[in-house]
């Protein structure tokens, strides 16, 4: 429990008072954020604020990992290295995306080509990895089978190594895809994704100590438990969201309205690929979906109006996604983060009654 707790507060100070040298950094380089001409007028104020501040998020995650096993004199796990590997790799990614629109004055970075290769690529090695370093109980960091609480009777493991692999990895990829690029579309004002992040990422606190405290791996007795949980490194991945929740913490104070910085692709890359990268480890695949409930809406707002104006050359919201349409229908900014977070946070709190409910019905 110390090495959560020194997790969250060192990667808590380390974005809090690093997120503003950073900003002077980067408003002495002139690195500022390219604001779209179709987008609400609302922002066109916020052209030139200093962007990717995504990356004190991840050095202030990485840093507090670091710190929280120097200090419990503790080892790094597998399954909390491939995590922080994913939200680094995705967040580099997202940075090269983030210095073009920087350098060349544009709304758009990396092509969709470029970037789906960059994330591809990142979530292939990932993927691999995490079915190998298999520990003394037989426990690799991933599962091939399909999980929601824990792993289900439904398995990837079909047609021989090769193609129980390959299965895998597309699915790795399909959950690291939908939630990076959905935590993208999400943020779009002033700390709603940061502020969401915070809710989920304390979820997988608590759900990762949940399953320490009830391990298959870790007591005789458990063994004999129905509802025991076989979860390869679930301690060190509460380490790992907890130094997530904290940097998100730390700066959602500058983001927060007016934003003094924001995080760029390089944040919302990352926090998505963290967030598939603890839901694979955790063995709770679907019930991020649930968590993550409003990065959902938001991509399924995107989805949505795509598909109907290709189909009936018809738009169902006034400008996707769907912040922006409450903000094109006369909301204030701040209503909108608000009620949002509020969404944000009755989805992960529905999404923990689930986990909890499901394992207490069972005893």
């Amino acid at each position: 429990m110390k090495g959560v707790l020194i997790a969250a507060i060192v990667s808590l100070i380390a974005a809090l008072f690093g997120t503003p040298m950073f900003i002077k950094f980067l408003v002495r380089k002139g690195y500022g954020q390219f604001i779209r001409d179709d987008g609400p007028t609302t922002h066109h104020t916020k052209r030139g604020t200093p962007t990717m501040g995504g990356a004190v998020i991840i050095a202030a995650s990485l840093l507090a990992y670091g710190c929280a096993h120097l200090f419990t004199m503790t080892p790094m796990s597998v399954s909390g290295l491939l995590v922080m590997f994913l939200m680094a790799g995705l967040g580099l990614v997202g940075f090269a995306d983030d210095a073009i629109k920087i350098t060349k004055q544009r709304s758009l970075g990396l092509t969709s080509l470029q970037k789906l290769g960059g994330q591809t690529l990142v979530a292939v090695i990932f993927a691999v990895l995490a079915l190998q370093f298999e520990n003394s109980n037989g426990l690799t960091p991933a599962s091939y089978a399909i999980s929601f609480v824990r792993d289900s009777s439904l398995s990837l493991a079909v047609g021989g190594t090769v193609v129980s692999l390959l299965l895998f990895v597309i699915w790795a990829n399909l959950l690291i895809a939908g939630t990076s690029n959905g935590v993208n579309l999400t943020d779009g004002l002033d700390g709603l994704a940061t502020g969401a992040c915070v809710m989920v990422f304390g979820a997988y606190v608590l759900i990762s100590i949940w399953q320490f405290n009830q391990n298959c791996q870790y007591s005789e007795m458990m063994t004999h438990a129905a509802k025991c949980y076989d979860v390869r490194d679930p301690h060190d991945l509460a380490v790992v969201a907890a130094a997530l929740m904290g940097a998100c913490f730390g700066f959602l104070w500058w983001n927060a309205t007016p934003a003094k910085i924001f995080m760029g692709d390089t944040g919302s890359l990352a926090l998505g690929g963290a967030l598939a990268g603890l839901a694979i480890t955790t063995r709770t695949e679907f019930l991020v979906v649930i968590l993550a409930g409003l990065f959902v809406i938001e991509t399924l707002s995107v989805i949505l109006q795509v598909g109907s104006f290709k189909a009936r050359r018809k738009r169902i919201f006034r400008m996707a996604p769907l912040h922006h349409h409450f903000e094109m229908v006369g909301w204030n900014e701040i209503t909108v983060v608000i009620r949002f977070w509020i969404i944000a946070g009755l989805c992960v709190a529905f999404g923990l009654g689930i986990f909890y409910a499901e394992w207490n019905v069972s005893q």
